[in-house]
């Protein structure tokens, strides 16, 4: 295995694994060590398999109206507990800053009186909804479920680069990266200490049912997607079989007196918790989309009476609004009284013209973002960008400046890839999933890194073009005495399975709507719903 990593170029950017040639960093240390006994020719037959297992199991998302196998590196990527630790804190601190955040938003607004947030940033988001004014949860959490994506810097820093506090998608593949991993390489596992992410399913469901209606004794709980054209069908799929809940579309649902429940063969059954993979203007046609047929009228108004939850919260966008991203640390010290862990990236607002000529005089060097972009549609990498996107993107910012935010490159960080059986650095981010209960948030150990495979591409997300990695939290050292754990009998079947300016304070994936083109599909299909 020597022989892999001769000639592994380290540029600029922070490596994962090596800190200089052929010297691993400390958590990377037994990885590369194991790593000697395998051969390249064996490594890569190993990847193959891994590759054949992903496309037999039928781990795809949906790309161009086409269902793809997600591609999964067979170098996985591995980060330190004590890293880890900081990251979890720095998730948890901004998940609960978050949750404050909206329930103000949509309560007494004091964030506004305060002069925190201007008003008006939050009336012009696209995603901001009057009609979740005064709807409040059970149990007071609407952040149910948020993936907050992490990039490292040159200094080999996390910082954050987005919220998801939507529907964010991802989950499903770091549990079948590792389910997959275990069976393609089963002795890694056994020389390390790896934290399971097995875990996820059962913390899910316990937030979901501690979520419910406070009348309820025994919940019952569906996965809501728009159905298999979605991109996301197969994590709807696969979460809603490890949960052991159903998964249900907008026609299995019915809402009659204020109580949503769900079309059976024993006839209808009450439902309590939906747990939707449907964007807020498609959720409701009462209320948002009145052409849509893939929610269920009258949903939000059930909501608003107390008889059901809809996870996430109908309204979550706002803070998903790229400038809004801004402020989260100024969120941090107003709600919490502490200061950010986890840094933003550098990040400039448009808020007024003297903050809007300086990018658009410097956006050869700028990335610019879309504010309610996703999946990294819309985003203009200035370096790399010819004059004639430039000059289209200067009319766009030019004409609405609130749809943009700038940032300053960040050269993210590099792993160690299989590419065309040898290893070479490709770029990549990290995306930790938490869980919030209302008693405490749980971040999934490592959740998803994906890694551009296309070399020299930035955006990582599998949308264009990008792959991932399984996420390696590794724990401290087993003590001489304790029993090695026989992980090699994890199976990966398909009964498992079912993408400098004037002052100012510095600021990859929801699942996507359903496309024009679906939504027509569906309407033919499907018979509305009646509403409450």
């Amino acid at each position: 295995m020597a022989d892999l990593f001769d000639g592994y170029p380290l540029g600029e950017q922070w490596d994962e694994m090596f800190g200089a040639p052929a010297q691993p960093r400390p958590p990377y240390a037994g990885l590369f060590g194991s790593l000697q006994h395998i051969s390249g020719e064996e490594l890569a037959a190993r990847a193959d398999v891994l590759s054949q297992t992903y496309r037999d199991a039928g781990v795809t998302f949906a790309h161009a109206g086409e269902e793809q196998p997600f591609p999964l590196d067979i170098v996985p990527r591995v980060i330190g507990s004590d890293e880890w630790a900081h990251v979890e804190r720095g998730v948890a601190q901004r998940v609960h800053a978050l949750e404050a955040f909206l329930a103000d938003v949509y309560g007494a607004g004091q964030v506004f009186a305060d002069r925190v947030v201007p008003r008006r940033v939050i009336t012009t988001s696209a995603h901001f909804h009057r009609a979740a004014h005064g709807l409040v949860p059970p149990n007071g959490v609407r952040v149910h479920v948020s993936g907050i994506d992490l990039v490292r810097d040159e200094a080999g820093d996390f910082r954050v680069l987005e919220d998801n506090l939507r529907s964010p998608s991802g989950v499903s593949y770091v549990i079948t990266n590792r389910a997959a991993m275990s069976q393609v390489l089963p002795e890694l596992f056994g020389d390390h200490r790896i934290q399971p992410v097995a875990d996820y399913p059962s913390k899910l469901l316990a937030a979901l049912k501690a979520s419910a209606p406070s009348t309820v004794g025994d919940p019952t709980v569906v996965v809501l997607t728009p159905g298999v054209y979605n991109s996301a069908y197969f994590e709807h799929a696969l979460l809603a079989r490890q949960m052991g809940v159903e998964l249900v579309e907008g026609r299995d649902l019915v809402c009659s007196g204020g109580q949503v429940s769900m079309r059976t063969t024993d006839g209808q059954q009450r439902v309590d918790v939906i747990y939707r993979r449907i964007d807020d203007e498609f959720l409701d046609p009462v209320h948002f989309r009145s052409d849509s047929v893939i929610g269920c009228a009258g949903v939000l108004n059930a909501a608003r009476a107390g008889r059901v939850t809809i996870a996430n919260a109908v309204g979550n966008g706002v803070a998903d609004d790229k400038l809004i991203y801004t402020w989260v640390p100024d969120l941090i010290r107003y709600y919490l009284n502490e200061e950010p862990v986890l840094a933003n990236a550098d990040t400039y607002r448009l808020d007024d013209r003297d903050a809007t000529e300086w990018v658009l005089e410097n956006l050869s060097s700028l990335v610019l973002k879309p504010v309610d972009g996703s999946g990294g549609k819309g985003i203009v990498i200035g370096p790399r960008a010819d004059e004639q996107t430039l000059e289209a993107l200067a009319v766009k910012v030019r004409e609405s400046p609130r749809d943009w935010i700038a940032q300053k490159p960040i050269g993210l960080s590099t792993s160690p890839t299989l590419i065309d059986g040898r290893i070479a650095p490709r770029h990549v981010d990290l995306r930790p999933f938490a869980v919030n209960d209302g008693n405490d948030v749980w971040v999934l150990p490592g959740g998803l890194t994906r890694v551009a495979l296309p070399e020299g591409e930035l955006v990582v997300n599998s949308s264009q073009g990008g792959g991932s990695k399984d996420t390696w939290v590794i724990s401290g050292p087993r003590p001489a005495d304790a029993p090695v754990p026989d992980r090699t009998q994890i199976e990966f079947t398909t009964a498992d399975l079912p993408d400098e300016p004037p002052a100012q304070d510095p600021g990859p994936a929801n699942d996507n709507a359903v496309g024009q083109g679906q939504q027509q599909q569906q309407q033919q299909q499907r018979p509305g719903v009646p509403s409450c």
